[in-house]
């Protein structure tokens, strides 16, 4: 993680601040230990993304998701209650944060991908999706490539809404994210595809929904 990365540090996390922080290539996550405030505003100079076409998907991978069956928004709550699960390794998602993107979703701003696997979640991954852009924020897994297959899921619903033109914003390239395609692309040039991703997006009528 590059000292670039982090912006500005803030007391406050309110819906239309994280709307207008996406809008800007910022997202939220707190600077204390396992995300402690105060709340950290991020935007990595050399960012994560996942383009149309360069998802990879193993000989293993393909024979893992036919293994599985998927839901989108079937378990909000819980996907981003194992996601926040504390004894997690890295583990940043606080009851503050995870409000947070409760009410993103009750407002159908954020998303949930759910894996299955005779009846138990075994896996998932949530996040921000505004237009063409899907921002990534965690996933987890209970058995292996639970949470690949529910990125490759991901994929599919987003190329069947969008086509070739969404972008999922991963924040940082990781070894794992890496393996599945995932690049490193300049602040500068998110924010460009940023730009296109979000033409179309009405940010006052999400901020001003009832309960704002």
């Amino acid at each position: 993680m590059d000292p670039r990365d982090l912006c500005c540090v803030s007391n406050e996390l309110t819906v239309p601040g994280v709307l207008s922080a996406y809008r800007s290539g910022l997202f939220p996550m707190g600077v204390g230990e396992q995300g402690s405030g105060p709340i950290g505003w991020w935007s990595p100079v050399r960012r994560g993304v996942l383009f149309p076409g360069d998802l990879r998907v193993s000989k293993s991978l393909r024979k893992s998701v036919r293994k599985f069956e998927f839901s989108f928004d079937a378990a909000f709550p819980e996907v981003v209650d194992a996601c926040a699960d504390p004894d997690r390794p890295g583990a940043w998602i606080t009851p503050q944060i995870r409000d947070l993107y409760r009410e993103l979703h009750d407002r159908g701003v954020a998303h949930s991908v759910e894996v299955w696997k005779d009846g138990e979640l075994t896996g998932g991954l949530y996040g921000v999706w505004l237009g063409k852009l899907f921002a990534g924020e965690s996933m987890f897994h209970r058995v292996t490539d639970a949470s690949k297959a529910a990125l490759v899921e991901l994929v599919r619903v987003l190329s069947d809404a969008c086509g070739d033109a969404w972008i999922i914003d991963t924040q940082w390239q990781t070894p794992h994210l890496k393996s599945l395609g995932v690049s490193e692309i300049v602040a500068g040039k998110y924010r460009q595809r940023l730009e296109l991703a979000l033409q179309d997006v009405d940010f006052s009528g999400i901020s001003h929904k009832s309960g704002s």
